[in-house]
């Protein structure tokens, strides 16, 4: 009976001892990812870190010491090449056990997702639009033929999306992930602003001829753009809609009961279908 009294309270004591380290402030080093081995030297050296603290107060801490890390730029992992901690995961969670060491990977220079979205859109606009106005440097002489009704709602069309595009970034999207690498928005904008130019440059082009059907394919093909527009719109509202503000948080997309939104019951990705078929129609 001893016995067991004995190890029953020596059971309870080392419980309420961990429990105790686990609630402690503690020390942490920070190495660098990617680095095996005894040269991996610390990147900052954090101490009396409380373990209720999460991965982004963590992000925070570095960045005291350690200026051009910023949070957006860091990953922080448990392993040298290990997969990257969430945000709001808890360091008393993790397993820290082996020396207390995180591991951050530099992400290199990042740039607001808003503002990488702008740039792609803002730019084909004016790309295609400097096509529409037929300057004499990009088609010579032949610049000044007259234009047909067909170009002209091209260019309508092509503004209407585009600015479609721009508003819903300031006003409807939600962005799981504030920022993106640098770099991505040159591979991006190249991209977007290219084939923009491409396009017009055709489309615009004095020896353009009309379609075949003429006037009844421009019309018919004018109104299935904005019908496909408006339900790519729907689309958006209705995932925005998914996402609370502030939040990353991933909900099952239904249709609701805007009738653009029964195409979630047939495919995947309703908003890229409506986006297909605009541009069938341009």
């Amino acid at each position: 009976m001893s016995t067991s009294f004995t190890t029953l309270h020596t059971t309870v004591t080392e419980e309420t001892d961990r429990e105790t380290d686990s609630e402690r402030d503690m020390d942490l080093d920070i190495l660098k990812a990617g680095v095996v081995g005894d040269s991996a030297k610390p990147v900052v050296s954090l101490t009396n870190i409380n373990p209720n603290s999460t991965v982004t107060d963590i992000k925070k801490a570095i960045h005291r010491q350690k200026k051009s890390l910023y949070p957006e730029r860091q990953s922080l992992r448990l392993e040298t090449r290990g997969k990257p901690l969430a945000d709001n995961a808890v360091l008393k969670t993790l397993d820290l056990q082996k020396g207390r060491v995180l591991y951050v990977k530099d992400l290199g220079p990042q740039i607001g997702w808003s503002t990488v979205f702008l740039a792609e859109y803002m730019g084909p606009l004016f790309a295609y639009l400097i096509s529409y106005t037929r300057p004499v440097w990009l088609y010579g002489q032949s610049a000044s033929a007259p234009m047909s009704y067909a170009v002209h709602a091209a260019a309508i069309c092509w503004s209407i999306h585009y600015l479609k595009r721009v508003l819903e970034t300031l006003f409807v999207h939600r962005f799981s992930h504030s920022t993106m690498p640098l770099l991505n928005l040159f591979k991006n904008c190249s991209y977007y602003w290219g084939f923009a130019f491409y396009i017009g440059y055709y489309v615009n082009h004095p020896l353009y001829t009309e379609p075949y059907f003429g006037k009844l394919q421009v019309y018919s093909s004018l109104i299935a753009f904005l019908v496909f527009e408006l339900g790519n719109l729907s689309i958006h509202l209705a995932l925005r809609d998914l996402r609370p503000a502030g939040s990353t948080e991933r909900r099952i997309p239904m249709p609701t009961a805007n009738p653009f939104t029964i195409l979630f019951r047939y495919v995947s990705c309703p908003n890229y279908a409506y986006e297909w078929y605009s541009w069938a129609a341009f």
